[in-house]
């Protein structure tokens, strides 16, 4: 990705309608200053003098233990750990709870070029607001070529070779009242290696959709802005592909799964020929993609029904085959 800065950072807060509710107070000059690591870091240990594993690259948050630790420092004239901090090249200082730094502080940052930030957030709140923005920011990514749409609430990846008909099902999708988020080219992101976001790879784009034989339509326009979304968590991967009478097709709803960015997605495989409703196919795929969140398997639950039926088969025929013995 390219550098983000400070400056990135508080324009990217405004863009979010002051998510963190960032203000820059003292320090413009430090606002280029690169932001590297998704890390955030409490300088306590810093400021009463213990600098062993200090992380500097990390953006310093001074809650309100810091603030008062600060106080005090200020007060004996002991403002030398407070010094050595910013001669390291921190990328910033943010200051909680409508905190205030002193005109000391302001001072020593000043001469050091590093911004000092304020936000009216609680430290926690702040930090968990931080620690996301940063994650969605630093996280790994990739384009793939596909569609991307909200399918009864379940980000469903449409791939496929092209001209196999994924924008086109991605179409009557929308017009059965479902929306998009991307189509052609989806940017994948890895959120803390737990789970995936889908978006468009130029948002300017994304809700533009190609037909062959009418051309770019406007899905905003033509279906109303309640049929796209910006983001989506991508829950289900489904890959279409030309009928092979030589394949064999799951039919028993066999689990499948593929790895993107080092992430499990459960996977179907859906053949298209003429006659196929694929849309009503995907449609019910992410109903049932609902269902196992919930902890209903159908393919499990048809499993056990099928062999609780052979037992019980077994065991009549058992009975009244047996000759009687007396």
């Amino acid at each position: 990705m390219a550098a983000f800065s400070v400056l990135d950072l508080l324009d990217l807060d405004l863009k979010e309608h002051n998510h963190l509710q960032l203000t820059c107070i003292a320090g413009r000059a430090g606002l280029s200053r690169i932001i590297t690591t998704t890390k955030i870091s409490r300088p306590g240990l810093p400021l009463s003098g213990f600098f062993e594993e200090f992380s500097h690259e990390s953006i310093q948050v001074f809650g309100k233990g810091e603030q008062q630790y600060l106080k005090m420092l200020e007060n004996q004239d002991r403002m030398e750990s407070l010094e050595k901090i910013f001669s390291y090249p921190i990328p910033t200082c943010i200051f909680s709870d409508g905190g205030n730094p002193s005109t000391g502080f302001i001072e020593i940052a000043e001469r050091s070029g590093c911004s000092v930030l304020q936000t009216a957030l609680g430290t926690a709140d702040f930090s968990r607001g931080l620690y996301q923005m940063l994650d969605e920011i630093f996280a790994e990514t990739v384009t793939i070529h596909g569609v991307l749409v909200e399918v009864y609430g379940i980000g469903v990846l449409i791939t496929g070779e092209s001209g196999v008909g994924k924008s086109e099902t991605a179409l009557e999708l929308i017009e059965r009242g479902h929306r998009l988020i991307s189509d052609d080219a989806v940017k994948l992101r890895n959120i803390g290696g737990t789970y995936l976001i889908g978006s468009g790879e130029n948002p300017m784009l994304a809700h533009h959709m190609e037909i062959r034989g009418l051309g770019i339509l406007n899905l905003a326009n033509l279906f109303g802005v309640g049929s796209i979304r910006d983001k989506k968590q991508i829950q289900l991967l489904v890959h279409l592909e030309e009928w092979d009478p030589d394949k064999v097709y799951d039919r028993i709803g066999e689990e499948m799964t593929e790895s993107l960015l080092g992430i499990t997605v459960p996977k179907l495989e859906i053949p298209v020929k003429p006659g196929r409703n694929v849309p009503i196919i995907i449609e019910t795929a992410a109903r049932n993609e609902r269902l196992k969140k919930l902890g209903y398997y159908s393919a499990k639950e048809f499993d056990q029904s099928v062999l609780k039926w052979l037992e019980s088969e077994s065991a009549r025929n058992l009975y009244y085959t047996n000759e009687e013995t007396f």
